[in-house]
């Protein structure tokens, strides 16, 4: 059993001043793998004085000296890859090669923003001014638990990009995972007090970095709600916020596309990370006309679809993180049911064979309409509701009908159609036609989705603040 009883400050693995103790539980087994201790306000308080006197030396560093930086965290991060992941399977509950894929996602963060960095204009030449793009100080940083290491690295490798100091709150129920990147970055060798880590509650040390005035800037991916809250607080100090929050991501299929393959890969990305992601295809727009043929389709691909042990090959679909969130999506079954939609596989309760763990069975509901509590809210886990259309026009309509405005996805034969329709959708990113991934195009959400993007240079930009200085090539008379 792990205990995690330090925190990373100035360099150092510290007791943390807090005192409450949360036990850290493996979602497949039920087991007690390990116990944390919970900083409190002191801690962030020690964690930020720490890390704004390192920007007064950091800020100044050049440019060869963060890529160095930047190379080392995603080095040591490879070099302790299998240590990674094992722990991130124990904890999260992630099928394995999930997590491997995750894994070198978060390390390849590092090397993109390393790129993104050399070849951004720091300084600029606008009409008679000169524009400097300065780093723009102590950054907090607040990360979920269903993707750690990348929601870490994500916002660290900008921040060191742009010359920022950081304090990182990541989530209580990651524990173990945060305890084994931080020895990465500390083995990195990065300057004490770049670089900070504070185990806690969101409402404890959450809100105190939040409301910290010599905090510059929070950066926090999480649920809506949360983000309403970080907003508001930070407000007071006038606080810069990137806010990457909830998604109920539309997947509209046109009437032209090839349904063999289109549902299955419909059924598959809303299913992803086992249901436990903002970006996910949770709600699926047919034809009307199609939708007998979808329902046999969507069918036959859940009843393919493993679910099991993290460590089992060809799991696809693993725990939820814990007893909360397993309550959570049963909730949202019942409600389905209860409101009148049609479930078409799935169900309430665990699936057969695994009584122990926090299982859901992947779940799919038909016949639901945008009045439908499944199909307004973002649910978290592996359900997944069937929405039909008559026209082009209403299937746009019911892709926008949403408070969130993130990720959507559009499958057709006629790629000038697909591209006219993508071009319609209210949200940050659109795939056509299949699942990719760009690590230097911005990530972000429209509407309640979100303030702000991540990645690339437009991330980048995130963290630095323009200083317009003009006279400066005016010689005194």
């Amino acid at each position: 059993m792990r205990n995690i009883d330090r925190i990373y400050i100035n360099g150092k693995f510290v007791k943390p001043h807090g005192t409450e103790t949360m036990d850290l539980i493996n979602p497949a087994t039920e087991e007690v793998i390990g116990r944390v201790t919970l900083g409190d306000e002191q801690d962030i308080r020690d964690a930020v004085t720490a890390a704004k006197a390192a920007f007064k030396t950091f800020s100044a560093t050049t440019i060869e000296e963060r890529a160095r930086m930047l190379q080392r965290l995603h080095d040591v991060m490879m070099e302790k890859f299998d240590d990674l992941n094992q722990v991130a399977v124990e904890e999260y509950g992630a099928p394995a090669a999930a997590t491997a894929g995750r894994t070198r996602y978060a390390a390849a963060n590092f090397l993109h923003n390393m790129d993104v960095m050399k070849e951004f204009q720091f300084e600029k030449r606008i009409g008679k001014a000169k524009v400097a793009l300065e780093p723009l100080g102590v950054i907090g940083m607040i990360t979920p638990w269903n993707a750690n290491y990348t929601h870490i690295s994500t916002k660290l490798a900008p921040a060191i990009a742009a010359g920022c100091t950081v304090v990182i709150k990541a989530s209580e129920l990651s524990a173990i995972q945060t305890q084994e990147i931080t020895e990465c970055f500390h083995e990195a060798g990065i300057p004490a007090g770049v670089i900070n880590f504070v185990n806690g509650r969101g409402d404890v040390v959450g809100a105190e970095l939040t409301r910290h005035p010599d905090v510059a800037m929070i950066s926090f991916t999480g649920s809506t709600n949360v983000g309403r809250i970080i907003a508001r607080d930070g407000a007071a100090t006038m606080k810069r916020m990137v806010l990457e929050l909830g998604g109920k991501s539309p997947n509209v299929i046109l009437d032209d596309a090839d349904y063999a393959k289109a549902i299955p890969l419909a059924v598959m990305t809303a299913f992803s990370n086992s249901g436990q992601a903002c970006h996910v295809g949770s709600r699926l727009i047919i034809p009307e006309s199609r939708l007998e043929e979808v329902k046999q389709l969507v069918v036959k691909t859940v009843e393919g679809i493993k679910v099991g042990s993290p460590r089992e090959e060809g799991t696809f679909i693993g725990p939820m993180v814990n007893r909360k969130q397993y309550d959570t999506v049963q909730r949202y079954i019942r409600l389905g049911a209860e409101e009148g939609a049609e479930l078409i596989v799935g169900g309430p309760g665990r699936p057969e064979g695994l009584e122990t763990g926090y299982f859901v069975k992947p779940t799919v509901f038909a016949n639901v309409s945008m009045d439908m509590t499944i199909a307004k809210e973002e649910i978290f886990g592996p359900v997944l509701s069937i929405l039909t259309y008559k026209t082009e026009e209403e299937a746009i309509e019911i892709a926008n009908d949403t408070i969130y405005g993130l990720s959507a996805y559009v499958s057709s034969a006629d790629l000038a159609r697909a591209n006219r329709v993508a071009s319609r959708i209210v949200a940050g990113r659109v795939l056509i036609n299949g699942l990719y991934d760009e690590p230097k195009a911005p990530f972000g959400g429209f509407k309640q989705s979100g303030i702000g993007r991540e990645f690339g240079a437009y991330g980048l930009e995130a963290y630095v603040e323009p200083k317009t200085i003009m006279g400066h090539d005016v010689v005194p008379q």
